[in-house]
């Protein structure tokens, strides 16, 4: 299931704008059918609602077989910085006193360039299809990154927010250059068009910051799938490592097609077979749920690239040559090949450890007192980090359905006032209201839709701190089971 903020087309408006969007693209170039109802190869492919699973998607209107070209956007549909300064001289100039930007922010400056030209702009139907926010980590407040509770995660957001904030300010100069409108070089500006290009660029091999692809972007996330293997198999836990060394490096994002020049088009193909009605997925590559929300603002309450970090002694770390990244549990609960690795060496006398490295680094078993030791200490720091949490993971589940319940009520403030009273604390009425920045002179509708985001964001947090004690407790359960089958052999 995805959890994340995509809009879902029920009202008039949204179907109406939904509709303008494949008129633009159909005039240029993308293959959509005359009622605006259909598109892709074949008019294969629909946009429906997909409630509990990424909201707005995208539908197989009939069968489609592994590998099939689904669609096609042209490389004149494709929004890149190059794409904008060959349009534009003044933004082209402008740029070119300003080396020290990175490709990222050339983009976001070039992105609220055009932004600013209004309908001037060729783009500008696909523009107001945009959604009007995001939940990255970068727009994270001190509420929704405290609410993640786990120090590795809330750094993570941390280091977003102050590195959103220092490329804002570096380009800043260029933008006030540039003479945008008021409201495009405010900082919640620069977060959603980071936020655009973060969750909906694609690889293209001549822009390093990659391109918007319009219709492309309707594809909601899939996330690879990965085998787990088994615990005593040592084989496929040397296969699993040498995944998880791969995965320390997925900048080359893994996605299902790609630009081809001798098509002049983004092409996509689909990754499995689809039956009518069922929604056609994109994998943007390997993340874990931080990852995601990280960049692009939402998470996957099942996700098999999950990794959950639980604190290790410092001499673990300095035993073993294993990178800090390959120190972690799986989604499934157990310890990562690395982890146990590390553990079984740290666990053996220091007067034995050169005679029994080679055992440890190839991931067997060194002795059942061995196994037994690191077992018990995972099982006992797990116990640990699950009883030092703010809250446990029953609370967390009833608090998660507590904002689901938002959505019944007419008037959310009304909503507010109950969930304070349940849990108070880190749900206080006036610490959301804080956090908000709603103060008494804004408009009532102001005041809703910031609070509203809020509650998204904070929901989240909410969720990746759910998922994270689950599994620590899936670990806990394992290692324990673990711990009682060797005792008794």
């Amino acid at each position: 299931m995805v959890v994340n903020g995509k809009m879902n087309p029920s009202s008039e408006a949204e179907q109406g704008g939904l509709k303008s969007l494949l008129k633009w693209a159909a005039e240029h170039g993308v293959e959509v059918s005359e009622s605006y109802s259909s598109l892709g190869r074949g008019h294969s492919l629909g946009v429906s609602s997909f409630p509990g699973a990424g909201g707005r998607g995208v539908a197989a209107l009939r069968p489609i077989t592994k590998g099939d070209l689904i669609l096609k956007v042209p490389k004149s549909a494709l929004i890149t910085t190059h794409s904008l300064l060959s349009r534009d001289e003044t933004l082209s100039v402008a740029l070119k006193p300003h080396p020290s930007l990175s490709p990222t922010q050339v983009f976001t400056v070039c992105l609220l360039y055009e932004i600013n030209k209004g309908k001037a702009s060729p783009w500008h139907p696909y523009f107001l299809h945009l959604p009007r926010s995001y939940s990255i980590l970068a727009a994270f407040g001190e509420l929704e990154t405290q609410a993640l509770q786990v120090d590795y995660a809330i750094w993570a957001a941390q280091k977003a927010i102050t590195k959103a904030k220092y490329e804002w300010k570096q380009a800043s100069i260029i933008m006030k250059e540039l003479k945008l409108k008021p409201p495009l070089l405010t900082f919640r500006a620069w977060i959603w068009a980071t936020g655009t290009i973060s969750s909906r660029t694609l690889h293209v091999p001549w822009d390093e910051a990659g391109c918007l692809c319009p219709v492309g972007d309707l594809f909601n996330y899939a996330a690879p799938s990965e085998e787990s293997g088994s615990f005593e198999d040592v084989d496929n836990w040397k296969n699993e490592y040498e995944k998880d060394d791969l995965e320390m490096h997925h900048s080359q994002r893994l996605t299902d097609g790609g630009y081809e020049e001798d098509a002049a088009a983004y092409c996509f193909y689909a990754k499995k077979h689809y039956n009518v009605g069922e929604q056609v997925l994109l994998s943007y590559g390997t993340y874990t749920n931080l990852e995601l929300l990280e960049h692009y603002g939402f998470l996957l309450e099942d996700n098999p690239n999950e990794k959950v970090f639980i604190p290790l002694e410092l001499d673990m770390h300095s035993l073993s040559s294993w990178p800090k990244e390959s120190l972690y549990i799986h989604q499934n609960g157990r310890p990562s090949f690395a982890l146990m690795c590390a553990l079984r060496l740290w666990a053996t006398p220091p007067y034995q450890r050169k005679s029994v490295g080679h055992l440890a680094y190839s991931g067997c078993q060194i002795s059942k007192g061995n196994e037994i030791c690191v077992m018990k200490w995972i099982a006992k720091k797990c116990d640990s980090v699950l009883k030092e949490m703010p809250t446990a993971i029953e609370e967390d589940k009833s608090l998660v359905h507590l904002i689901d319940k938002m959505e019944e009520y007419e008037n959310p403030w009304e909503w507010l006032k109950e969930a304070s009273a349940v849990f108070g604390g880190e749900f206080g009425n006036d610490n959301i209201l804080r956090a908000a920045c709603v103060v008494e002179r804004d408009e009532p509708s102001t005041a809703l839709v910031r609070t509203k985001m809020l509650i998204d964001r904070w929901k989240l947090a909410v969720q990746w701190r759910l998922v994270y004690k689950t599994i620590v407790a899936r670990c806990l359960s394992y290692c324990t089971d673990i711990i009682n089958s060797l005792s008794v052999q």
